[in-house]
């Protein structure tokens, strides 16, 4: 019998690629755009794009939030969100002179209107028809990367540890990476990766400052600063059950909403509106400063739209001096474009069909192969 040679392929060498990651976080400021060089290594921000979000759409899905809603509502939200995603896509590719052959694929996250991990029949819901962004834009779109983590018996979110992990497992000190979008996560890096949702980032604050001065956001956090802590209204905040909840743990505006609020304020009638929005902004600080002594982070590294806010950041340096706090953009890596970022690199995982390994955040039974793809026509 003859010997015969076994005869090794060499490992297919994977090109550099470029991709789309799509974000419309809980503060819904609008659609952040990110195009991405993407390989196994790396994953370099090339431009992007912020496209607006019509403050009447905005208030037409938190009124769905926190209200009643019809099934044509539903339905026809999730074709205008698509149309959304679709036109912010393509002011990007017509902005940078990109051709839609040019892009390997699109990573959408969509709007969560709604996310229930610890539920009977736990379910997380995003809004913005991928089939649609597809036909709009000629481009592969995958989508609903949630779902999968949820049948494994995980929390669906947050994505972000992994790709934190995956940008800045090099550091030599113990790394957190906070993102203060509409909510907080917190990201702390090591041999076990932890991440979680700390609680409210400015959704409660912009929800506020809206409410009582007719603006998105309080800029620079003047209006917070102007006020005054109100600690007995923080105590009665922090009483909340999913401060003291242990990882793996998610929510969003499900939970924290003008309606949770407001059933808290009827029992401190007596505070000023400047002083709530200052006692909202301690409750962001207090509920991630916890988390980050608990963790033992030395290194804060945040990211979101919480990083304009002057005064938030500036309480959160305050709040433990021995840490330190700065913006991701000090390491290279956009603060504003992070989260877009990350559904870019998520697309790139989707599309070779590579394992996310994010159960060791989310509580899943193991890792899995997250979204769906929807093919442009051919």
């Amino acid at each position: 019998m003859k010997n015969e040679k076994t005869v090794q392929k060499k490992p297919t060498l994977r090109l550099t690629e470029r991709y789309i990651g799509l974000m419309s976080g809980t503060s819904m400021d609008g659609v952040d755009v990110a195009l991405c060089t993407v390989d196994a290594n790396r994953c370099k921000l090339v431009a992007s794009l912020e496209y607006p979000f019509e403050a009447k759409l905005k208030e037409e899905i938190l009124m769905m939030i926190n209200g009643k809603t019809t099934l044509k509502q539903v339905g026809e939200l999730h074709h205008r969100l698509g149309l959304v995603f679709s036109n912010a896509v393509n002011a990007l590719l017509k902005k940078e002179k990109i051709k839609p052959n040019a892009i390997k694929a699109i990573g959408s996250h969509g709007q969560t209107l709604w996310h229930n991990p610890d539920g009977e029949f736990p379910f997380s819901l995003q809004f913005g028809d991928a089939s649609l962004i597809a036909a709009k834009t000629g481009i592969d779109v995958v989508s609903d990367f949630r779902s999968k983590d949820l049948a494994l018996g995980g929390q669906g979110a947050p994505f972000a540890p992994v790709f934190h992990q995956f940008l800045f497992h090099d550091r030599a000190k113990r790394i957190g990476v906070l993102n203060i979008g509409g909510m907080a996560n917190l990201s702390v890096l090591g041999d076990e990766l932890t991440g979680f949702d700390t609680g409210p980032g400015n959704a409660l604050m912009d929800l506020w400052v809206h409410k009582h001065q007719e603006v998105a956001f309080d800029k620079d956090g003047t209006w917070a600063k102007a006020g005054k802590v109100d600690e007995a209204l923080l105590e009665t905040l922090l009483e909340e059950p999913y401060f003291a909840k242990k990882a793996p743990k998610s929510t969003g505006r499900e939970l924290f909403n003008i309606l949770w609020l407001g059933k808290i304020l009827r029992g401190h009638r007596a505070v000023s509106s400047e002083n709530v929005q200052a006692t909202l902004l301690a409750l962001t600080v207090e509920s991630i400063v916890r988390e980050v002594k608990r963790y033992g982070v030395e290194e804060l590294l945040v990211c979101g739209g919480g990083v304009h806010n002057n005064y938030l950041m500036e309480q959160l340096r305050q709040a433990d001096p021995e840490v330190e706090v700065q913006s991701t953009d000090a390491l290279g890596v956009s603060s504003e474009q992070m989260e877009a970022m990350i559904f870019a690199w998520l697309a790139y995982k989707r599309v070779h069909r590579e394992e996310v390994a994010l159960s060791s955040v989310t509580g899943a039974r193991r890792n899995g192969v997250l979204g769906s793809i929807y093919a442009k026509d051919n």
